[in-house]
């Protein structure tokens, strides 16, 4: 089988120092981050169910998360990398998923190495339990195993450092990952500076790229990063939809302060923006080819 946003995203790696993408909660969301130029759209399960104003906390169902993915993919032409929480369950989860991941399109998957039900990497006072070595591995045997398209990428997220394990656990965990398949470690980090990821980067000596989520440590920037090599993918995972929401409750209060919308047309996009975004002037000119 052929995957023709997995073949993509493995030319991006191969022929790009960096490989940079943005998080999206919807379609909307995915159509600005490949309009901005940025190279694959990283489905975030922080954003899909901030969506739904639910907790991210394995609470709504893989299917609801493949099909905001799904719709991502229908109206952009970069790459996607889903979020994939633990892999929704078990081993025989993980294969059910991947096959829906393959089926809709998508490039890749990140699974992380806790328990499920999952609490957010970033939750103060969140849960942090790991799931056994062993049971994760199985997990990434069971994702390389069951996807059709060679091109397809499996990122075995290491989530040690969040769950206070330290160093030594993280590498002994993204080690064993690698030799159960994984293509590429993403290494966790909640410290508000990037000593503790720069540690695991320097001490790292597979093959296998790192993926790397600056969200609380964004003094390392895109150039810092190339510097330490060994990594291939950044992801900035959730600031389009934490844009929207200072954006939207600014207007919101503007409008309540107003009493009207008579002060705002400077704080949106026009009409116009949005039936762009759409697609709706393609939408015209199909109609004067085929509404005969």
């Amino acid at each position: 089988m052929f995957n023709e946003n997995a073949n993509k995203l493995r030319k991006l790696m191969a022929e790009k120092e960096l490989v940079v993408g943005v998080g999206a909660r919807d379609a909307l969301d995915a159509k600005l981050v490949e309009n901005a130029g940025f190279d694959f759209v990283w489905s975030s399960s922080l954003g899909v169910s901030a969506s739904y104003a639910i907790p991210d906390a394995s609470l709504i169902s893989m299917k609801q998360y493949i099909e905001a993915a799904r719709s991502m993919a229908e109206v952009i032409d970069i790459p996607i990398i889903i979020d994939a929480d633990t892999g929704y369950g078990n081993a025989n989860n993980v294969m059910y998923a991947v096959k829906q991941f393959e089926a809709a399109g998508l490039a890749a998957m990140s699974m992380e190495d806790k328990k499920f039900p999952k609490d957010n990497s970033l939750l103060a006072g969140g849960r942090q339990e790991l799931a056994r070595i062993e049971e994760f591995c199985g997990k990434i045997k069971a994702a390389k195993n069951t996807q059709k398209s060679e091109d397809f990428i499996v990122i075995a997220r290491v989530e040690a450092l969040i769950a206070g394990w330290g160093q030594q656990e993280a590498v002994k965990r993204a080690i064993a990952y690698v030799d159960a398949g994984a293509d590429s470690i993403l290494i966790h980090s909640k410290s508000k500076t990037p000593d503790e990821v720069v540690e695991f980067v320097k001490a790292w000596d597979r093959r296998a790229p790192i993926t790397l989520v600056p969200t609380m440590y964004p003094d390392l920037t895109e150039e810092k990063i190339k510097e330490l090599g060994k990594v291939k993918i950044v992801i900035y995972a959730n600031h389009t939809f934490r844009a929207t929401v200072k954006a939207a409750e600014e207007i919101l209060q503007e409008i309540k302060r107003a009493k009207g919308i008579h002060t705002i047309n400077d704080m949106m996009v026009p009409v116009a923006r949005l039936f762009e975004l759409q697609g709706v002037p393609q939408m015209k000119e199909n109609e004067k080819k085929y509404l005969l």
